[in-house]
């Protein structure tokens, strides 16, 4: 069963894996050092271009949930990261170099893997998993843009940060969508209102506050901001312009006072079972420490949680709400996934445990068994599902977060208790699957280790 994979980072190299593990021969492409991105510096696998950090270790932390399940299906990255561990108090972080350069090794050194620096400029008419990334060359964009239909195609994140519901305060924040639309369900918005002087101290603290410094290769694309301003930007052309911008207060009333605010943030609900928000026209540049503080002067969101700050940066990914299953395939060719950052997942962890579940599933596919769909209770089947049934209209990517799982019944009101109960009821869930699957699980289902 010969195989093709596109794109050498996180995501590519654990579908490799993987794929070659269970008997395939797989031919990986990896244009660097051929073609560097802009962001890359070393021709090595896996580079980490940001952070050296994949998250939290910690079993009671959706990112350390991630790594349970990981490391229950086989994670060869995981092994790896964990071998080139620095100390880093309750977070997995790896020394770069030696993460990248252990996981080039392993690819190198597999008998089934055949390793090709070169650019793909195009989508294989054979068996494949793209995971080429979020800085995916502009031929192979051209490609993946005429498969799928160029408007599901986007080149730039302008993305708004996120807030749980439970951490909203609903004595001053209401549910209400514009003039009592009747075609909307109120549900689907809330709406934190601000009177003057709040919203004159909001702005203050915008203009004020730090922004994250761009990489030239995003600064020197005309279009980055072209569609989706900056709320900071938008408050630097003029201290009004947010009231009558992304904050204007037309046909809403608070219902404390019976009047229209001076301004308001809505929030439009973000997840099927309604229990993530996102502030909506709010995409910000905001550094996240500073976006926090921030945010947090929103009257209701005081105590606001959030699973997801703003972002601007060059991010390619595909409408996968529109166009992939929740096994990862291609909605129209059973032998074609995709994986990593191009489908709408964020994180390092998100990126390989995709890959892992592309591998596991194309390798499936090509043996006649039915793929694995991973229960929506588990974080990567969340993940997952999230992506693939987001609303495809306003689709933004995801990394985990504890916000996504379906809710507990009963509700656990202690967050620490929730959070336990998420972890027991993922980890049992994904044990039966892999029971069921005839595959077994890489540990325990009792195994109380910190990954």
């Amino acid at each position: 069963m010969k195989v093709r994979v596109i794109g050498g980072g996180l995501a590519g190299t654990e579908a490799a894996w993987q794929l070659a593990e269970r008997g395939c021969e797989v031919t990986l492409y990896e244009m660097r050092p051929q073609r560097q991105t802009g962001a890359h510096v070393t021709d090595r696998l896996a580079e980490l271009v940001c952070s050296n950090s994949f998250g939290s270790k910690l079993p009671d932390r959706a990112s350390g949930l991630l790594k349970a399940e990981c490391q229950r299906l086989g994670c060869l990255l995981l092994d790896i990261a964990d071998a080139t561990a620095l100390p880093a108090g309750g977070a997995l972080a790896v020394d770069r170099e030696a993460f990248a350069q252990r996981v080039t090794e392993a690819i190198e050194g597999h008998a089934n893997i055949t390793l090709v620096r070169e650019e793909m400029p195009r989508i294989p008419d054979t068996p494949a998993i793209i995971a080429s990334g979020p800085l995916t060359s502009d031929a192979l964009a051209a490609a993946i843009a005429a498969l799928s239909g160029h408007e599901y195609l986007y080149f730039y994140d302008a993305i708004a940060p996120i807030v749980t519901l439970d951490s909203i305060n609903l004595d001053i924040a209401f549910r209400a969508s514009r003039y009592e639309r009747g075609d909307e369900d109120e549900g689907d918005y809330i709406n934190c209102p601000l009177n003057k002087a709040e919203y004159e101290a909001f702005v203050d603290a915008l203009l004020a506050a730090e922004t994250i410094t761009l990489k030239d290769f995003e600064r020197e694309d005309p279009h980055f901001f072209a569609g989706c301003l900056p709320v900071e930007q938008i408050a630097a052309r003029g201290r009004d312009s947010l009231a009558f911008g992304p904050m204007r207060p037309i046909g809403l009333r608070d219902p404390r006072t019976g009047r229209r605010p001076w301004a308001v943030v809505q929030l439009r609900r973000d997840n099927l079972v309604g229990t993530l928000y996102n502030l909506v026209g709010f995409q910000t540049n905001l550094k996240w420490g500073d976006q926090k503080r921030v945010l947090q002067m929103i009257p209701g969101l005081e105590q606001g949680e959030f699973v997801r700050y703003g972002m601007m940066h060059r991010n390619t990914f595909i409408n996968s709400p529109s166009l992939l299953r929740p096994t990862l395939q291609w909605r129209a060719r059973d032998d074609l996934f995709f994986a990593g950052q191009i489908t709408g997942v964020e994180g390092y962890m998100g990126n390989v445990a995709t890959g892992l579940l592309a591998g596991i599933n194309l390798a499936r596919q090509l043996a006649g068994e039915p793929p694995l769909t991973l229960p929506p209770t588990t974080m990567l089947g969340a993940l997952v599902h999230y992506v693939t049934h987001a609303e495809a209209k306003h689709f933004q990517p995801m990394k985990a977060n504890f916000g996504i799982l379906p809710p507990l019944e009963p509700h656990v009101r202690d967050k620490r208790q929730r959070y336990a109960a998420y972890v027991a009821r993922a980890l049992a869930d994904l044990d039966a699957v892999l029971a069921g699957a005839h595959l077994v699980p890489q540990s325990p289902a009792d195994d109380d280790s910190e990954h």
